[in-house]
């Protein structure tokens, strides 16, 4: 299901504030159903620490409606971007040592967040499933007079034929 990331903010292990890490169209597996391995778009942030929390707010495109969240990211996640692993990099076609550097937010209607930490030869741990509230400003804090960003004409004969999957997330 379609979202459009408005914002995704850090607080870094310092306690360094990063605003606007990320924004726009965010990736999706194409089913309209379930979650994906935990891949997906990504956008690379230099210069910051391990997160300690992240702020996201999005509009989910089918219903629509925006949402915002605060995640505090657990010890435990940033101890694993640490340690090295042997993995084996298909892309490489070698073993290598890799990190789990990167986190992935997955978005989905009824303000349901995922967060997975992993690397790219080493495979997806899911962090938490959260749930969401509903920014009482409408999209963009208000700033767009409640107008949403249109939803894909394809996703939306999906929808009207199929209605949203909530249960699957």
């Amino acid at each position: 299901m379609e979202v459009w990331v408005e914002t995704v903010d850090v607080i870094d292990q310092r306690g360094l504030i990063f605003f606007r890490v990320h924004g726009g169209v965010a990736s999706y597996t194409g089913q309209p159903e379930g979650w994906g391995n935990g891949a997906g778009k990504s956008k690379p942030i230099n210069n910051v620490d391990l997160p300690e929390r992240i702020f996201l707010r999005w509009q989910s495109l089918v219903e629509p409606q925006a949402y915002k969240i605060s995640i505090q990211i657990p010890q435990w996640v940033r101890d694993q971007m640490i340690k090295p692993e042997q993995a084996f990099c298909l892309w490489a076609g070698r073993w290598e040592e890799d990190y789990r550097d990167a986190i992935t937010l997955g978005m989905a209607p009824g303000g349901i967040v995922k967060v997975w930490v992993g690397g790219s030869c080493l495979g997806y741990k899911e962090v938490g499933r959260y749930q969401a509230e509903v920014e009482p400003l409408g999209p963009y804090r208000g700033a767009s007079k409640d107008k949403y960003i249109s939803l894909e004409p394809e996703n939306k004969a999906y929808v009207d034929q199929h209605g949203i999957p909530y249960g699957s997330w």
